[in-house]
């Protein structure tokens, strides 16, 4: 079940924020599978009292896959410090063939218990973030011959209740689908494939944990349907697949899997998976 490893990344250089834990460290591990060489570059360099995962031992799971990996202390904030994780990641492995912006952070408050400090933290990781990380590894994508940025963020559709809730958490995602639509367009021609990947479950993380509390597994799915919905698109010819804003489950449909059982945290409990935000319920997996 689920989507096997086919080499078509073997040898390709991934440069994945915020990959310590969660869908990034997913996404890495699927891809160190096929022999491919990962950038985990995350913040946390010790570990933290409530999440689990440093960039080290991201890096030692990505080698006992079978991949290569660098650990990079990054804070995709910080222009310096973005610069020289991508300067050490081409030294090491020679380019960045595929970005995957995955690092964000999410706060569902509305505009008055907003502080500014949150409304600037989501905005400057989530969107200031991707855009800088693309631009810094652009010039070596451009040198690659299958290379990709996926944002891990949601379709750009435009609905008030994805917004009235939660304005400034959606503004600071719906900024990272903008990135893409934008940079699809620009550099189509290189060809840098651009896309978009969103789950259409919760996805169970430590963030979601920590934003939901215990028992949120019950309606969750494990990180790894991410994985493989971004694993197929990855490899990809780039010429054939850009400006695309995929659903996780839309992709494997397309790689023909339709049952999904397997990725539910808990065995049984397809019928209580919680639809994510800024999914449509026409694309609600018959959950």
């Amino acid at each position: 079940m689920g989507i096997n490893n086919n080499g078509n990344l073997s040898g390709r250089t991934l440069f994945i924020t915020g990959a310590s834990r969660g869908v990034g460290k997913a996404i890495a591990l699927k891809a160190a599978r096929d022999g491919a060489n990962v950038v985990i570059a995350a913040k946390t360099a010790e570990p933290h009292p409530k999440l689990p995962g440093t960039i080290y031992t991201a890096a030692a799971e990505v080698e006992a896959a079978g991949g290569r990996a660098l650990p990079c202390v990054v804070d995709v904030r910080d222009e310096v410090a973005v610069r020289a994780a991508v300067s050490a990641a081409v030294a090491t492995f020679g380019g960045i063939d595929i970005v995957v912006n995955n690092a964000s952070a999410i706060s569902l408050t509305g505009t008055e218990r907003t502080e500014m400090k949150r409304y600037d933290l989501m905005n400057n990781i989530n969107t200031r973030g991707t855009f800088l990380v693309s631009k810094e590894c652009l010039p070596y994508l451009k040198r690659s011959s299958h290379a990709h940025i996926l944002n891990i963020s949601p379709p750009l559709e435009m609905h008030p209740e994805w917004f009235g809730g939660h304005v400034a958490y959606s503004i600071a995602k719906f900024g990272m689908s903008m990135c893409a639509l934008g940079m699809a367009d620009e550099f189509k021609n290189v060809p840098i494939a651009v896309n978009t990947l969103w789950p259409a479950a919760i996805v169970h993380t430590a963030a979601v944990d920590m934003l939901h509390g215990s028992g949120v597994e019950k309606i969750s799915r494990k990180a790894e349907i991410m994985a493989d919905a971004a694993y197929a698109i990855l490899a990809k010819d780039p010429r054939v697949c850009t400006g695309n804003f995929y659903i996780d489950e839309d992709v494997l449909r397309g790689e023909g899997i339709h049952d999904f059982s397997e990725y539910s945290c808990v065995p049984g409990n397809e019928d209580r998976l919680q639809r994510c935000i800024f999914v449509k319920q026409a694309n609600k997996a018959k959950l």
